[in-house]
């Protein structure tokens, strides 16, 4: 199997430093004021990452950054084959309104949808949005909204009365054409048990990779017992240049960025995480600048500032690649990748990693189209910059 990349749109904006935010206990701040994240701006990355061979692309969610519905369907209008890997919260929204969104998306987006289902690991936060179910409940209440969907998009007429949520007669006048996969993580037990029984792609964030091989081996086990097989990906940052040199200086610039005091409030905030996965990227650097290099090229600093993902592969192009393997030897197959700034980082990523997995026979250009070019997209670049 080809292995598939996907970028990231930051919609709480974008800089030469990280940007902050990415909840998970992380105030909700206007960050990124170097580069805000206009349709324009997005648009270019977006343009980028189709352009280099990335599949997708992911656009978070939360108070920290734009809607991603939104933002997406007005980026879409700027691209012509690149996905848009769309987090949203099922407790949000209700469950045949959320079928109907994703049939509509991808008739007017020509089949380029994929979700990436965010239970929800923070109280307060969905408390903000009037969610007052605790965590395992959150979870409980997934569970439903995914079987709610998933038949709705079958093209079957729904009557369920769960514990959370109760539809009567609920059937879509069209069904999306193809059925939007399903992206989703987490590291709780009952997170497991959700993906097993309704998910296309498990993800994980960038733990070493004896980490990552003990949660595959988990939820493949989980995923077995339901009768079902499923896709795995990783969530990391990139810093990657030609020398490991240059890749090792970039890193240190940011952390050099990072402020004591803001890293302090940072960490406290994020201790308070309900969320499994925050906690063990949590433990991977535990609040210090020192032995930040948790395995070869593979840096913790990104999360002495970020919730979420914390992890970035650092290094030359050919150990970047070379970490990739390792992980894909694992059994990942797609890689969920950002970088700061996310315009340049698509490119140095796109141009010096990929053609080296290319050549290897890994990875193959999505969008290729004769003489070995990408092919040509449908809205001039000069568009991107109005």
């Amino acid at each position: 199997m080809s292995l598939t990349f996907h970028w990231f749109l930051p919609t709480n904006g974008d800089s030469r430093h990280v940007v902050g935010g990415g909840g998970h206990g992380t105030p909700a701040t206007a960050s990124g004021r170097d580069r805000p994240p206009t349709v324009a701006y997005l648009s270019q990355i977006a343009r980028a990452a189709e352009d280099l061979g990335f599949t997708g692309a992911l656009t978070p969610t939360g108070a920290w950054c734009e809607d991603a519905w939104l933002t997406t369907a007005m980026v879409s209008q700027n691209t012509e084959r690149l996905k848009f890997l769309v987090a949203f919260r099922p407790g949000f929204v209700s469950p045949t309104l959320a079928a109907q969104m994703a049939s509509t998306f991808q008739r007017q987006s020509g089949g380029r949808l994929l979700l990436n289902v965010v239970t929800g690991g923070e109280s307060h936060e969905q408390r903000a949005y009037g969610d007052f179910l605790d965590k395992d409940d959150r979870y409980r209440r997934t569970d439903e909204f995914l079987t709610i969907v998933r038949e709705l998009w079958q093209g079957k007429t729904v009557d369920l009365e769960g514990d959370h949520l109760r539809v009567a007669d609920a059937k879509l006048a069209r069904v999306p054409d193809p059925v939007p996969e399903v992206y989703f993580g987490g590291s709780s037990p009952i997170a497991g048990r959700v993906a097993a029984r309704h998910v296309d792609v498990y993800l994980t964030w960038g733990e070493p990779p004896a980490a990552v091989a003990e949660k595959i081996a988990w939820v493949r086990r989980l995923a077995a017992g339901e009768g079902r097989t499923l896709r795995f990906g990783i969530r990391l940052h990139v810093i990657t240049r030609d020398t490991s040199e240059q890749a090792w200086a970039e890193a240190d610039r940011l952390l050099a960025g990072f402020d004591p005091e803001t890293v302090r409030s940072v960490q406290a905030g994020l201790a308070r995480s309900e969320s499994e996965g925050q906690q063990r990227m949590l433990a991977l650097h535990g609040g210090n600048r020192d032995g930040l290099e948790i395995h070869p090229n593979l840096w913790a600093g990104i999360g002495l500032v970020r919730g979420g993902a914390g992890t970035a592969l650092v290094g030359s192009h050919e150990e970047v690649a070379e970490r990739i393997k390792e992980y894909h030897a694992l059994g990942i197959d797609e890689f969920v990748l950002s970088g700061y700034p996310h315009l340049e980082e698509a490119y140095r990523f796109g141009e010096g990693v990929l053609p080296r997995l290319e050549t290897e026979g890994l990875w193959t250009h999505p969008f290729r189209s004769g003489a070995g070019q990408p092919a040509a997209t449908q809205v001039p670049f000069a568009a991107t910059l109005r």
